[in-house]
């Protein structure tokens, strides 16, 4: 039996203002009509008391040393293995909100070439999620701010960077909160709510993960921004493992162990609503065991890979063509630019480690209308589409 007591949500009722449009002669003339409807008002939570079962206080442990574990054993071979790890998280949060593309086009888009609307999003994605590691030591409302202006930049219809100013809601249609599953809090309660779960985030005195899956719930019942809630919230989590040094060197795809079961880890944010705080947490546990898993398959597959590439080229052990094969590790897209920039090295110079790579069949070139020829490798994509099929997989 659970031990923990957390406080629920509390409603408050406001008015809407809902503008029909007339049906006779006078279409142009709308009706005003005023309805009520309920919004949540979620309790501060920066001085509360979080008491645990001794179960889930068990998970919560196993689970924290789990991912230091993993986090450890990477980190003297971090470099092709961080960034591939930190678009796989990417990946998975923006699936989680049916944002899909392959491993091609992400990294396709990333470096410019045209390609699906949902791989530019990834892409925006993946540079939030680099922006909450690189602030992780700053876990305030500019940070939360800092990350979803990186994720929004560029979207017309929302506000990159800022609290929203307007109601929002889950359920029911688009034109009135009125009888919506859920109405996140008054957008006038925002900004002192996030400093409330950022101040409740830089405490020391709480069991790490647990308090990563619990600031993690906070953020989401405030819902502070028009979009992009659910992808800045899983970079915030991101942030928070960083920060709580249960990560130093990679990015753990926690959100790909949550896309196996996102129904459970909706149920769980509902319940945390209720008051329930358990079930947040062990579902953030438990897909932190999954994401290890799922992680270490695709660790093992590109060093796998990358010794059949050591097999296939013939080359001095002080050739540059090796270094260049380290950047193909982590970018499997990429054309001379990005190769030569990645080296440190001229363009020029560049397109000898590019042609030896595709006559020892690791590169494979394209020539892309108006962006000229990108290279890439079919085994590391492939790859990396593998890890989002078991990420996708419902358990």
């Amino acid at each position: 039996m659970s031990t923990s007591t957390w406080p629920a949500l509390e409603y408050e009722q406001l008015d809407w203002e809902r503008r029909d449009a007339d049906h006779g002669p006078r279409a142009a003339r709308r009706s005003t009509v005023r309805e009520q409807y309920l919004a949540a008002v979620p309790p501060h939570i920066s001085t509360a008391a979080l008491r645990l079962s001794d179960e889930v206080a068990t998970l919560v442990d196993e689970a924290s040393t789990a991912l230091v574990r993993f986090d450890g054993e990477l980190g003297g071979e971090v470099a092709p293995f961080s960034s591939l790890l930190l678009r796989s998280e990417a990946a998975a949060s923006s699936q989680i909100e049916h944002l899909t593309a392959s491993a091609r086009q992400v990294f396709a888009a990333e470096i410019g070439a045209p390609g699906k609307r949902n791989a530019t999003a990834i892409v925006s994605n993946t540079r939030a999620m680099r922006t909450a590691i690189e602030l992780s030591d700053e876990l305030t409302a500019d940070t939360v701010l800092a990350m979803h202006a990186v994720l929004m930049d560029g979207d017309p219809h929302h506000d990159a960077g800022a609290f929203r100013q307007e109601a929002v809601w889950i359920g029911t249609d688009g034109r009135s909160p009125v009888g919506a599953d859920y109405v996140a809090p008054a957008w006038q309660r925002v900004p002192a709510l996030i400093d409330d779960v950022m101040a409740f985030a830089r405490r020391l005195d709480l069991p790490r993960l647990a308090q990563v899956a619990v600031a993690h719930a906070q953020f989401e019942t405030v819902h502070p921004f028009t979009d992009g809630n659910g992808r800045t919230g899983r970079a915030l989590l991101q942030a928070m493992l960083r920060s709580n040094e249960l990560t130093r060197n990679v990015t753990v795809p926690v959100s790909a162990g949550l896309l196996t079961d996102t129904d459970g880890y909706v149920e769980a944010l509902t319940a945390y609503r209720r008051g329930a705080v358990e079930p947040i947490i062990r579902r953030v546990a438990e897909a932190s065991f999954t994401a290890i898993g799922n992680a270490t398959e695709l660790v093992d597959d590109i060093q796998r890979i990358r010794q059949g590439w050591r097999d296939r080229v013939d080359a001095r052990s002080d050739s540059g063509v090796w270094a260049a094969l380290d950047v193909v590790a982590r970018q499997p897209v990429l054309n001379a630019t990005v190769l030569a920039s990645q080296m440190g090295i001229e363009p020029r110079n560049a397109y000898p480690h590019l042609q030896k790579l595709v006559g020892a069949g690791i590169l494979v070139s394209k020539n892309e209308y108006q962006h000229g020829v990108l290279y890439r490798n079919d085994e590391v994509l492939a790859a990396l589409d593998a890890f989002a099929r078991r990420a996708g997989r419902r358990g």
